[in-house]
């Protein structure tokens, strides 16, 4: 399964369980993981933020 997002791309983080961003901040691809449940997941992160997240790829939106 081909990831839809490259390393280094800038996204936006909606996580499934609230359903609102994490942050008005954009989130930085910083490497693919391999899928889980039959989805691609990525490591992202935030310049403000000291620490990395992992998220699926429908909870990531491409910056416009």
């Amino acid at each position: 399964m081909a990831h839809a997002f490259k390393i280094g791309q800038m996204v936006d983080f909606m996580p499934s369980r609230t359903g609102i961003p994490a942050s008005t901040e954009k989130y930085e691809i910083i490497r693919p993981l391999p899928p889980e449940g039959g989805e691609n997941q990525y490591r992202i992160k935030c310049k403000s933020e000291t620490f990395e997240r992992m998220a699926r790829e429908s909870e990531l939106k491409r910056r416009s």
